[in-house]
């Protein structure tokens, strides 16, 4: 799969992604440290990659604008040590890797994986 990671989360959940085969680029080195994070969506959108955070805002935004991409996975634990988040992101992807491609909003807990397709409605 193709994964933009967040600025929020460590640049070593993007090389333990990166080491499973996967094409990943992190924001800092997209040059979107410190940017909306409408802009962050947009590259994600723009290359067709499935956006990687713990930050709240992208589900809000998702909503907001009823849209069916970028889709986001976000990391809602308590333990964000970047291989803790890779590996439970990598041993669950095949599980929701049809719904990434459709369209969704995917949090991770710690209990559970909760999915939302995209559009968002109220």
């Amino acid at each position: 799969m193709r994964f933009l990671v967040d600025e929020c989360l460590s640049f070593r959940v993007a090389e333990e992604l990166k080491a499973a085969g996967h094409d990943v680029r992190h924001a800092t080195e997209c040059d979107l440290q410190g940017e909306p994070d409408e802009a962050v969506m947009h590259l994600a959108v723009a290359e067709e990659r499935v956006l990687v955070s713990a930050d709240t805002d992208f589900g809000e935004l998702l909503a907001s604008a009823s849209v069916t991409v970028p889709s986001v996975i976000l990391f809602r634990r308590s333990d964000r040590r970047p291989e803790v988040l890779a590996s439970v992101l990598l041993a669950n992807l095949s599980e929701i890797e049809d719904d990434l491609t459709s369209g969704a909003l995917v949090v991770i807990t710690e209990q559970r994986i909760r999915i939302r397709h995209l559009p968002i409605k109220p």
